[in-house]
């Protein structure tokens, strides 16, 4: 897929993975749809170093908590470029609560943001991309918690395992359009959601994960690149993890006693 006059929407790039995502596309030669749901600021930074690389970009509010109309961003993001070429999926949300204690309030506020978001924003995606007749890509960022579970975070594990899901079923179907859809699967990232910020992986010390360290959004953002690239075109339905080895040490389960 030539990066020549085509346009990706990244869902929360106003900072942390979506952020880096965004500049590695852009400097790629996607024009970029860049979302926000609570930092305009960080959302027209990234729109600032998008149009350094001497691509278009274009912000909007996404309020993925309160769908449908929370959503409508993305149908105004395809509707100012004029079409769409390729979806990251970063927005989300976390939460951790012991399974006896957790609310199905807590459980159905985190499941539609990072299930039912998803699910409302690639159905958009892929419906333009279906009438343009030229095929695309959606790339779901899950987390390593996809494929193992987070102790005391049953609705963040159960969400990010139905989003697996979900990836799963979209490229099954879709592939019949030429849309390949996967997901990246970040393990311990540099991120502010976990108190980091860029640069502090490679300086972190965490005994538990083989590697050692958190990573660097670089080091999932980059694979995103590679997903919506030309070199990607026989990749459909499966998830990257990208942990530093966490998943097959996987130190998570403690027996009592």
């Amino acid at each position: 897929m030539s990066t020549a006059n085509k346009v990706v929407i990244v869902t929360a790039s106003d900072s942390g993975i979506g952020k880096k995502c965004a500049l590695i596309l852009a400097e790629q030669g996607f024009d970029v749809g860049i979302t926000w749901h609570s930092d305009e600021q960080g959302a027209q930074e990234t729109a600032r170093q998008v149009r350094g690389f001497g691509r278009r970009a274009e912000t909007i509010q996404l309020d993925l908590a309160h769908l449908p109309d929370g959503a409508a961003g993305i149908d105004e993001l395809i509707a100012r470029f004029g079409r769409v070429d390729a979806l990251v999926n970063n927005a989300g949300a976390m939460s951790k609560n012991a399974f006896l204690d957790v609310t199905l309030e807590e459980w159905r506020e985190l499941f539609t943001v990072d299930v039912d978001g998803a699910f409302l924003c690639s159905q958009k995606v892929a419906r333009a991309m279906v009438s343009q007749g030229q095929g695309g890509r959606i790339v779901n960022i899950t987390s390593v918690h996809e494929h193992t579970p987070l102790p005391d975070a049953c609705a963040y594990t159960a969400a990010k395992h139905a989003l697996g899901g979900l990836t799963k079923s979209m490229a099954m179907e879709l592939v019949h359009h030429k849309i390949l859809v996967n997901a990246v699967a970040p393990g311990a990232v540099a991120t502010p959601m976990n108190n980091m910020s860029e640069g502090d992986g490679a300086k972190s010390k965490i005994p538990e994960i083989p590697l050692g360290r958190a990573g660097e959004t670089e080091e999932i953002a980059s694979l995103v690149a590679w997903l919506c690239s030309d070199s990607a075109s026989y990749t459909t339905g499966q998830s990257f993890i990208v942990d530093g080895g966490f998943m097959f040490a996987n130190p998570h389960f403690k027996p009592k006693g």
